[in-house]
This record gives structure tokens, C-alpha cells and sequence, in this order.
């Protein structure tokens, strides 16, 4: 009697059903993988945004005062693009609005807008058509 070796290796049906679990369990897998891909996308480009907005920003802190007021009263609104904006075209271009501000509230109309201090300036960015914006007030002299 010959004595054969027990079998090793793995059969086609062995094969088969690991090959239908890996296929089954590489779906989720690759999804939760794209969503993450998806996700460093959308960081990447609110960064993006966020340096452009803070670069414009310093940018305008750094302008003389009586220019920056100068458009403001150009502008006449604090809804009203001013001539620091960037020219239309692209998406997401800068937007710069200014205005003159109330900072005591001494009319009491609880309006930022109307009844302004002498030497305070409200500073605004935009990113068009996004929500992403930087506000600031500029004093005289500083």
C-alpha cells in the first residue's frame, strides 16, 4: 500500500468564496477611502480661501486710512463693492467692501451703519458666491 501525503493547498470553492468576501468587504472599504479623498479636497480648498482672505485683508490694513475712507464714502453703502474689489471674471474673486462706522451706538438705532464716529472704518472681504468672509474695524492711526 502506498501512503499519500494528506492534501494540501485550497480548493476552487475555497478560492471562490474568499475571493466573493473580498469583494464584498473591499466595497465599503474603497468608499470610506473616497469620501476621505473627497474630504482633503474640500480642506485644501477652504484653505485656500481662508490664506486669500487674510492676504487681501492685511493687504488693505496696510493702505493709508484717508484712502481706505475715501472709498468707503465712494461707496456710500456697506453693500456696495468698492474699487479694492477684484475685477469680475473667475469665481470666487475677492470682494472689498468699506464703510464708515458707528461704534457707540449713540443714535441708538442699534445700526452700525448710520450715525458714524469720526475716525472708524469697517473692513470687509468676501469670497464671491461662498460663505466665507473676514470683518474687521480700522481706527485712525493705527
Amino acid at each position: 500500500m502506498i501512503n499519500r501525503p494528506l492534501q494540501s493547498g485550497l480548493t476552487l470553492v475555497e478560492v471562490l468564496i474568499t475571493m466573493v468576501l473580498l469583494t464584498v468587504l473591499l466595497v465599503p472599504a474603497m468608499r470610506a477611502l473616497q469620501t476621505s479623498v473627497t474630504g482633503a479636497e474640500v480642506h485644501a480648498n477652504l484653505a485656500t480661501d481662508q490664506f486669500l482672505l487674510t492676504s487681501r485683508m492685511e493687504e488693505l490694513l496696510a493702505e493709508p486710512f484717508g484712502a481706505l475712507e475715501a472709498a468707503a464714502v465712494t461707496a456710500g453703502s456697506p453693500t456696495v463693492a468698492t474699487s479694492y474689489s477684484e475685477p469680475a471674471g473667475p469665481p470666487g474673486r475677492l470682494i472689498v467692501y468699506l464703510s464708515l462706522y458707528d461704534g457707540d451706538n449713540a443714535d441708538a438705532d442699534d445700526d452700525p451703519f448710520t450715525g458714524i464716529d469720526p475716525g472708524l472704518l469697517w473692513i470687509r472681504v468676501e469670497a464671491e458666491d461662498t460663505v466665507h468672509d473676514l470683518q474687521t474695524v480700522r481706527a485712525q492711526g493705527f
